[in-house]
């Protein structure tokens, strides 16, 4: 079995088999961050293009329609991050099981 799994996954594989943890609960939240961080700057894009005066022309609107929608993308992948850890809990239908015929 040894020979099957390259090398530089063993330590990785001990890793997980030592400390038990097979959910990744530190990439989650590096993920969190991550989507959470690249979703600002592009808003931090939209403030330079209205301070630069271009937000009125062509290419100001269509750069700045592109980065809302960066924007959107990476807060909308934090959302999910933040609903699979367990951190909010968004409202919806719940699965119910169906009632029992006679």
């Amino acid at each position: 079995m040894q020979r099957l799994i390259p090398s530089w996954m063993r330590a990785e594989v001990h890793l997980v088999a030592v400390s038990g943890k097979s959910e990744g609960g530190s990439v989650r939240l590096i993920m969190l961050l991550l989507s959470v961080v690249f979703g600002i700057l592009p808003l931090l894009g939209i403030v330079w293009t209205i301070t630069n005066g271009s937000l009125t022309t062509v290419d100001g609107l269509f750069i700045s329609l592109i980065l809302l929608t960066l924007s959107g993308l990476f807060f909308l992948n934090a959302l999910f991050e933040c609903r699979d850890c367990g951190y909010i809990k968004l409202s919806g239908k719940e699965k119910t099981a169906p009632a029992a015929k006679k």
